[in-house]
């Protein structure tokens, strides 16, 4: 019986250790910085947009990242230090590289942002 239940339990440990936090791994994405409220309905991204999605960050919509290979990131500030989350605000609708920590729920991935650079 205890061998059974191992058995069913080692999935779910499994799936719990592939969502949350990473537990320190950093990882280094480059793509575009945006402005998710825009984004998302409207396509609105690139240089264009980007006066645009700096207004709206500022005024607290979600910020993203729209990776070279297609990926979309929900980014967020670290509860120690957002100095670097907020700078990435300033750069919206620029190509960027993150630096941060990943973290996903489900189909939803995110980076905890510890830096950025224009590219």
């Amino acid at each position: 019986m205890l061998v059974i239940a191992g058995f069913f339990v080692a999935p779910a440990a499994l799936k719990a250790e592939e969502e949350g936090h990473s537990h320190g791994k950093e990882i280094a994405v480059q793509g575009e910085i945006l402005d998710l409220a825009c984004f998302v309905p409207h396509d609105g991204q690139g240089e264009g947009h980007a006066a645009c999605a700096r207004k709206c960050l500022k005024e607290g919509q979600p910020m993203g990242l729209l990776a070279t290979d297609g990926t979309v990131y929900l980014l967020f500030g670290d509860h120690d230090d957002t100095a670097a989350y907020n700078q990435a605000k300033e750069l919206a609708g620029n190509k960027v590289e993150i630096k941060g920590e990943p973290s996903s729920k489900g189909s939803l991935k995110g980076i905890t942002v510890h830096s950025v650079r224009a590219l």
